[in-house]
């Protein structure tokens, strides 16, 4: 099973009223494994940096007017996603300033099954935060280095953060745990955890109902859809 963990960052909030994409980072996972594998690309929004996005990113006008525009790189990064499932901190956001960029670019948009992690972790932790800091924070994952926001470095965060949301790290453990009992059966030295262990299914932790309910409500939302609190988003 492939999964690609994806996060992007913006001018502002509002897609179809000019704001645009500046960064794209994106994180493979197989079976719930990291790979090693990711996407990532600087985009020229040819147009000005507000002050406010400014502050969260860290990403200037000056930076970024070097950069290639959306429409060089949407074959490469459809290419990366494929048909994947896309994990995403708070979808609607992402996915609708994607799909704008795609419009605008004479593309179609993605058609990909999504994991709002947002919904997943309000799930699991009834009337708690669920920012992207807030979950680090109550999952014990080392976020010091997000200074700033970043799309490949909160992908990164955000694959750890939804491992422990489906119990994946767990599994990863028992995967290795496995392996080494059975090296040591049979009298082998361990050299190195395997890079793609085998598959193992994980019991999902929402019901079909949840999910159904979860995608029509993102569906119905329609352009309202395009909004992210940036201290409940993760970019």
């Amino acid at each position: 099973m492939r999964e690609i963990v994806l996060d992007t960052e913006t001018t502002g909030l509002e897609a179809l009223r000019g704001d645009r994409i500046v960064e794209i980072g994106c994180v493979e996972l197989l079976n719930h494994i990291p790979t090693g594998k990711h996407f990532h690309v600087y985009i020229n929004p040819q147009r000005d940096m507000p002050e406010e996005a400014f502050k969260v990113h860290g990403l200037s006008e000056a930076f970024l007017s070097d950069k290639p525009l959306f429409k060089d790189v949407a074959d490469d990064f459809r290419r990366f996603i494929g048909d994947a499932r896309l994990i995403i901190h708070n979808a609607a956001f992402d996915m609708g300033f994607l799909n704008a960029e795609l419009q605008r670019a004479g593309l179609p948009t993605l058609g990909n099954e999504v994991i709002d992690t947002v919904f997943v972790a309000r799930q699991r932790h009834p009337g708690a935060r669920v920012s992207l800091d807030a979950l680090c924070k109550h999952y014990g994952i080392d976020n010091s280095k997000r200074t700033l926001h970043g799309a490949l470095l909160d992908s990164e965060i955000l694959a750890e953060v939804y491992l422990e949301l489906i119990g994946g790290r767990q599994v990863a453990l028992s995967l290795v745990a496995e392996m080494r009992e059975t090296h040591q059966r049979q009298g082998e030295a361990i050299v190195a955890t395997p890079a793609r262990p085998r598959p193992v299914p994980l019991a999902p932790r929402l019901d079909e109902a949840a999910l159904l309910a979860h995608a029509a409500m993102i569906e119905s939302l329609g352009e309202a859809a395009l909004w992210r609190s940036y201290e409940e988003g993760a970019g």
